[in-house]
């Protein structure tokens, strides 16, 4: 593979979920030749998802791992450089941007597109580990639609958790909202409306301690925080984790403008964000969709943005040596 070192590239993709990869697909076919830093998850969150059904392309489906392989494999095809590394130090105070890889190899970029994406927070059981991906989810839009006339369960208190419990019904027969207190976090709109569906129950201090089951989930056992007693619920099949997400922009804090939560910020509809040449795309700047399609619609505008920045970049040199 050829030595990168030192060398300065017109663009730097920096992650490889849905978004980086169509940014580098993008970016390919405009002769940027990107360069594709693929990070501590390779694909992203979909290589932790198995059936795949709501991606436009795929009529009977896909598995997310073979999904960003074609996504991959359809990038390099027209020249993206993607390889293993994660980026784990940056300087951003001149252009060509510097960027330390592996926390040894340094590259230097004309332009940078963030799409680092965001991990869904998880309890911290080892079944739930064990489970994600054979009833275990973190998105109901993404998955609700296998548990058609089953009854499932929702953990969390917030808007997210009473979005998704709602989402469910379309599907479950019944959903069962698990809350380690005695009054939601989420607001009052949204708790109206779940408290006036029918088809949704609630478990007062109430904790998730298993998810049971070996190939699917057969069941979960859960914890009163006041009385300590242990009940089984045998008739679950779906168990989905409604307490958040945090965004993968660590690296960023302090350099690219941010909100609370640490979502990028960008500027309109465009992705890009408040340093020239620097654009952001998928989950990390979008804190609201966080669906493969969305994520891959603004990786193509990253590139676009990116190409032409680049283009008014050279414009502007060309003016410059004239003068």
């Amino acid at each position: 593979m050829e030595d990168i070192a030192g060398k300065t590239f017109d663009v730097i993709i920096v992650g490889s979920g849905p978004a980086g990869l169509t940014a580098a697909l993008y970016a390919a076919r405009a002769d940027l030749n990107p360069l594709v830093f693929e990070g501590p998850e390779p694909g992203g969150q979909l290589m932790q998802t198995t059936d795949v059904e709501n991606y436009p392309g795929y009529p009977e489906g896909v598995m997310g791992p073979q999904m960003m392989q074609d996504f991959r494999a359809q990038a390099e095809r027209f020249g993206a450089d993607c390889r293993y590394g994660m980026v784990t130090d940056i300087d951003f105070d001149d252009r060509p941007y510097k960027i330390e890889v592996d926390e040894e190899t340094e590259v230097f970029a004309k332009s940078i597109i963030v799409s680092t994406g965001a991990s869904a927070k998880w309890l911290g059981l080892e079944s739930e580990q064990e489970m994600r991906g054979k009833g275990v989810s973190a998105c109901a839009t993404c998955d609700g639609a296998f548990f058609r006339d089953e009854h499932v369960i929702v953990v969390g208190g917030g808007d997210t958790a009473m979005e998704e419990a709602t989402f469910l019904t379309k599907f479950a027969s019944k959903v069962t909202v698990l809350h380690r207190r005695q009054e939601l976090r989420a607001s009052k709109a949204m708790q109206n409306r779940a408290f006036n569906d029918e088809k949704i129950e609630f478990m007062w201090d109430t904790e998730l301690k298993e998810v049971l089951g070996e190939e699917a989930v057969k069941g979960v056992k859960v914890i009163n925080n006041e009385t300590q007693e242990v009940t089984t619920l045998d008739d679950v099949k779906g168990v989905f984790i409604a307490i958040g997400h945090k965004p993968n922009t660590d690296l960023f804090e302090g350099v690219i403008k941010m909100d609370d939560v640490g979502y990028i910020e960008t500027k309109g509809q465009s992705t890009k964000t408040d340093l020239p040449g620097i654009f952001a795309c998928g989950d990390a700047m979008d804190p609201v969709y966080r669906q493969a399609v969305t994520a891959a619609g603004t990786g193509c505008r990253a590139a676009l943005d990116a190409e032409r920045f680049l283009a008014h970049a050279e414009v502007e040199e060309e003016k410059a040596v004239a003068e």
